[in-house]
């Protein structure tokens, strides 16, 4: 029953996900051979705005480079039996690529997979525009890619540099561009 205590609480909260014994023919191979040859799951915010549209574009791009591979929120989140969810559960470190300051998908997997080896970065505090679109076609598909490319650029450098294995790209302390910042 929906209370709008519930509603409204900041306290870490449960979420019930119906189980299933299903699993994608096709992610289990992939999972497997990503878990076997030690590639780095790199998973992404799926919102619907222009933030989680260039989040998803620069994960993908982050998993075309070498050790990185894309991992399948919706199998780690609803199939923990498979092999992608095995995968990112058993990997040294992850890639967690979210669209804005919420970090949902970073707040979802810390506790499916924990903190240690979690490289956790806002793409929105990399690129610091949109702030006031919602859908994605408000921005020209090849202006999307160019500004997924700086993100998964600048995640990619991050990544090969010598700092600590847990990254998190926070927003700028100058950005006054919405209200969540202000």
């Amino acid at each position: 029953m929906r209370t709008e205590e519930a509603i409204m609480s900041t306290d870490t909260f449960n979420l019930n996900v119906e189980g299933t014994k299903a699993v994608c023919p096709i992610g289990e191979k992939y999972g497997k051979r990503c878990s076997d040859e030690g590639k780095i799951p790199v998973f992404s915010c799926e919102g619907s705005c222009i933030r989680g549209e260039i989040a998803r574009l620069a994960a993908n791009m982050i998993a075309k480079h070498e050790p990185y591979g894309r991992g399948c929120h919706g199998e780690i989140f609803t199939a923990p039996n498979s092999a992608i969810a095995n995968w990112a559960r058993t990997a040294k470190n992850i890639v967690v690529v979210d669209g804005c300051f919420m970090k949902c998908h970073g707040r979802i997997l810390k506790n499916i997979v924990g903190e240690a080896g979690m490289a956790h970065f806002d793409a929105l505090a990399i690129y610091n525009k949109y702030t006031d679109l919602m859908d994605i076609d408000d921005v020209p598909e090849q202006e999307r890619k160019a500004t997924a490319e700086q993100v998964a650029t600048i995640i990619l450098n991050a990544l090969q540099s010598d700092t600590p294995a847990t990254k998190t790209v926070e927003r700028p302390v100058s950005c006054t561009q919405c209200s969540s910042c202000k």
